[in-house]
């Protein structure tokens, strides 16, 4: 079973992003700021990132530049923000995303971009 981290410090929008996950066969953990996110990518190693970017303690464009420094397997990253703005996408990439989604996403448009990033066709 594929594992996805959440990352976002809004305990409902963590929780609703992994239930989208978990109700289309993912394994999800969750993180409530880039602190935390580090720490259990340290331990586990996850076949998705899906993390917010305005976070208490870290926030995600830092948490991922900081991953992406050890992370060896390139872990496709898409963050979900409210953030609508260019110049946060472009910070975004920069810091070392794979995709960039304004919330509130389509949880089928969500699970797509998942499956596509992981590389995976017809399932899991």
């Amino acid at each position: 079973m594929k594992k996805v981290l959440v990352v976002d410090d809004s305990p409902v929008v963590r929780s609703f992003h992994m239930n989208i996950l978990k109700m289309s066969g993912y394994s999800a953990d969750g993180a409530g700021d880039g602190v935390e996110a580090l720490e259990r990518s340290l331990k586990t190693d996850y076949d998705m990132i899906l993390c917010d970017i305005n976070m208490p303690n870290m926030d995600g464009l830092t948490f991922i530049h900081l991953y992406r420094e050890q992370d060896a397997q390139q872990t496709p990253i898409i963050i979900l923000t409210t953030q609508e703005e260019e110049i946060h996408r472009m910070q975004g990439y920069e810091a070392g995303a794979n995709l960039y989604l304004v919330k509130p996403v389509n949880p089928g448009n969500l699970i797509l971009h998942i499956q596509l990033l992981m590389g995976v066709k017809n399932g899991h």
